[in-house]
């Protein structure tokens, strides 16, 4: 079996290393000539609108998948899904996720609460979204946005016009900012025969837009329920196949949706070592219509994000119990480049240790 995968990043790489032992083999899209996964599988540079490279890959490969949520949607139907390829996730849970408005209406259809909100394209537009969902609020563009970046913060009306000015002539979504308690994410995997599998939740902390760490399992049942539910409606809604994550704000113990991701997630990075199955195998199980495995954790899981550099792997691994993931990117300000976990039998200890740790690699980062 060989799968396609459109994007070659980190999260490409873990596919494949998570692959192998199923003896599932790769080949990778991207047009960077150090794209990660090209440490581990065969990569084909070119663009992800390539019309050739796409029809070839879909002709070599049983499956095809992606690392990544900004791909072109036209091209993926125009060149890759004309083949005897099926292409997991569904094109349409891929095309939701890119827009900011379409996935906010997909929650509000699917009953799943989530921020108040108004599309803006014009002046006018924003005023009236500043009127109808209030200040504080956050001015983001539609498509492209993640880590943090194409999203601004507004506290005055002055603030919004400044950044509708710098966000530029593109389409952009208001939303009401929310002052909430915690961010936690849902992760689970549906396969082609319908089958479901849900991580437990985790409980996220960011800075700057970027994840930088996650516990797992988190928070109370009654909030693991509520994600699984809203999470189940999403997966049935698209008759989903692969693996799907869906980030909400908590804000007096109720659960708001932020956005989905298509995809293997960062906030499931810990299942590598903190579950039964990895995210990434479930991900490999569930497109190629394999029996999903156990996503019982093993432990009370942290991981904390490598961002910038990875730093001295003595200083690291002299760490009992600490797994070191680098993912063979050039160092540069703002960028991922690894992780690393711990699994511990108690949230005490890990939490105890995560907050040791990240005082290490992020000193001003919050440990919430």
């Amino acid at each position: 079996m060989t799968v396609g995968v459109v994007g070659g990043g980190q999260l490409g790489r873990m596919l494949a290393l998570a692959g192998y032992p199923l003896g599932v083999d790769f080949l990778f899209l991207d047009p960077a000539r150090e794209a990660p996964a090209g440490r581990v599988a065969p990569v084909v540079h070119g663009a992800f609108t390539d019309p050739q490279l796409l029809e070839w890959l879909a002709g070599e490969c049983e499956v095809i998948t992606f690392d990544w949520e900004n791909i072109s949607v036209e091209a993926l139907r125009e060149h890759a899904s004309g083949h005897e390829a099926r292409i997991c996730p569904p094109i349409a849970a891929l095309a939701a996720a890119q827009d900011r408005v379409s996935e906010k209406r997909l929650f509000e259809r699917l009953g799943i609460p989530t921020t108040r909100w108004r599309a803006v394209g014009s002046v006018s537009q924003l005023e009236r979204a500043l009127t109808e969902v209030g200040l504080p609020g956050m001015l983001k563009t539609r498509r492209m946005g993640y880590d943090g970046k194409g999203q601004l913060r507004i506290r005055t009306r002055e603030d919004a016009h400044r950044a509708f000015e710098a966000l530029g002539d593109v389409p952009l979504i208001y939303e009401e900012w929310v002052p909430f308690d915690c961010e936690v994410s849902i992760i689970g995997a549906r396969s082609v025969r319908g089958e479901t599998a849900v991580y437990p939740l985790s409980g996220n902390v960011h800075a700057d837009g970027i994840l930088r760490l996650t516990r797992a399992p988190f928070g109370p049942a009654s909030w693991q329920r509520a994600a699984a539910r809203h999470l189940a409606r999403c997966l049935q809604h698209f008759r989903y196949v692969g693996v799907l994550a869906v980030e909400f704000f908590v804000r007096n113990g109720r659960l708001i949706a932020n956005e989905m991701a298509p995809r293997v997630h960062n906030s499931g990075h810990w299942t590598i070592e903190g579950s039964a199955t990895s995210q990434f195998e479930n991900h490999l199980r569930a497109i190629l219509g394999l029996p999903l495995g156990s996503t019982r954790s093993l432990g009370h899981s942290a991981m904390i994000n490598l961002i910038g550099e990875v730093p001295p792997r003595e200083q690291l691994l002299a760490i009992e119990g600490l797994h070191l993931h680098d993912y063979g990117k050039q160092p540069r300000t703002g960028r991922k480049v690894g992780h690393c976990t711990l699994v511990e039998d108690t949230a005490a200890k890990r939490d105890r240790l995560a907050r040791r740790l990240l005082k290490t690699l992020a000193p001003g980062v919050r440990f919430s």
